[in-house]
């Protein structure tokens, strides 16, 4: 595997991780916290009270997380702002979050709409290779696959061959149909968002 596409598979699963996390955004039912304080103040009551366990949870020292608390300061600095908004919405309505993610592997399955290069067959034909726009629901045992990596923090190459099996098999082979053992090949996503 070249660099390029070590490069290419970890900005593929970033979209996917992104689509994952901006699907559960929509779920919420509740806005999260969105100072600084009150994030560190929740971020605390996730870890039991423990400063120290925060600060090393967003790599920042234990005294920078006791002035967000007591409000001596208020304007994180980009990187600590970015790990206050992931860390917080991470652990924001869990049981929303898990509620949703049986559902999808249970019963509903999930909805993934991306643009990304899906290459089918030789060039020169309908079935070459190019860029397209995908909207596809995604059977229950699929969503399934797909969460369970997800929430095993699956390699890059895991989630994404989860996903493109997923789209391969809803889209183009449309449930094992006529086209059962076609091999499609998806690559360069450009965008890609998931629905619960």
């Amino acid at each position: 595997m070249t660099a390029d596409d070590i490069q290419r598979a970890a900005r593929t699963r970033a979209k996917i991780l992104d689509g994952f996390a901006r699907a559960e955004r929509a779920l919420f039912t509740r806005p999260a916290p969105k100072s600084p304080n009150a994030q560190m103040r929740f971020l605390r009551k996730r870890e039991r009270g423990s400063t120290k366990s925060l600060a090393a949870r967003l790599g920042v020292s234990r005294k920078t997380v006791q002035r967000y608390l007591s409000g001596a300061s208020t304007k994180p600095n980009k990187r600590l702002q970015a790990a206050l908004v992931q860390e917080t919405e991470s652990e924001w309505q869990p049981q929303v979050r898990a509620q949703a993610r049986q559902r999808a592997a249970s019963s509903g399955g999930l909805v993934i709409s991306c643009r990304a290069y899906f290459g089918l067959g030789p060039e020169g034909t309908s079935d070459a290779g190019r860029v397209r726009d995908i909207q596809v629901a995604v059977s229950p045992s699929h969503a399934a696959a797909i969460i369970a990596a997800q929430e095993e923090g699956a390699t890059e190459s895991d989630l994404h061959d989860a996903v493109a099996e997923a789209i391969a098999d809803a889209y183009f082979r449309q449930g094992g149909g006529g086209r059962a053992g076609l091999e499609v090949k998806f690559t360069d996503v450009e965008w890609l968002n998931i629905k619960f």
